[in-house]
């Protein structure tokens, strides 16, 4: 039997750190996002698709529906209640008329920048202790992990629709 070598051990040691505090990451988030949520009175679906909206300029509702993982029919329920709240606001495609975009609505965000501003600034305070080609090291990290969870995520889907469209 061959054991492995303090250096391996250790290695795996970090390995299972990181997702844990990935984990640890994802659920604090969570909990802040659904605090900042109630503070809005949104729902966590609503800031999530306003989230999305606000990440592009404007987007069509199947667009902002694949970036969420809503289904279309909850997406339109969703922006009907952002509709309401002044949070975006839906117009004619100047591309194709027959289509819809969604906006955001960029006045009301002030209430949003201002709930999430104890995060940014403490982000801010972290990143400051790093340098640069540690902050590079942490971004490249951050975009693969994150394309490894929508490969993930893509792939449960696929799953998910192979099982219900089996008899």
């Amino acid at each position: 039997m061959t054991t492995a070598s303090p250096g391996a051990r250790r290695r795996r040691r970090l390995r299972i750190a990181v997702k844990e505090s990935l984990r640890a990451l994802a659920i604090q988030l969570s909990l802040l996002n659904r605090q900042v949520s109630g503070h809005l009175d949104l729902k966590d679906a609503d800031l999530a698709c306003l989230d999305a909206v606000n990440r592009r300029a404007s987007c069509s509702p199947a667009v902002l529906a694949r970036a969420t993982g809503l289904h279309p029919a909850t997406t339109t329920g969703v922006l009907d209640r952002l509709e309401r709240g002044g949070w975006v606001a839906r117009e004619r495609d100047p591309e194709d008329r027959r289509g819809v975009v969604v906006r955001a609505l960029r006045d009301r965000n002030v209430e949003l920048y201002r709930l999430y501003g104890g995060m940014n600034s403490a982000m801010d305070e972290v990143c400051a202790g790093y340098d640069e080609e540690q902050l590079a090291l942490i971004e490249d990290f951050l975009l693969r992990a994150l394309a490894a969870g929508r490969q993930e995520t893509e792939a449960l889907s696929r799953d998910a629709d192979t099982r219900r469209s089996s008899p």
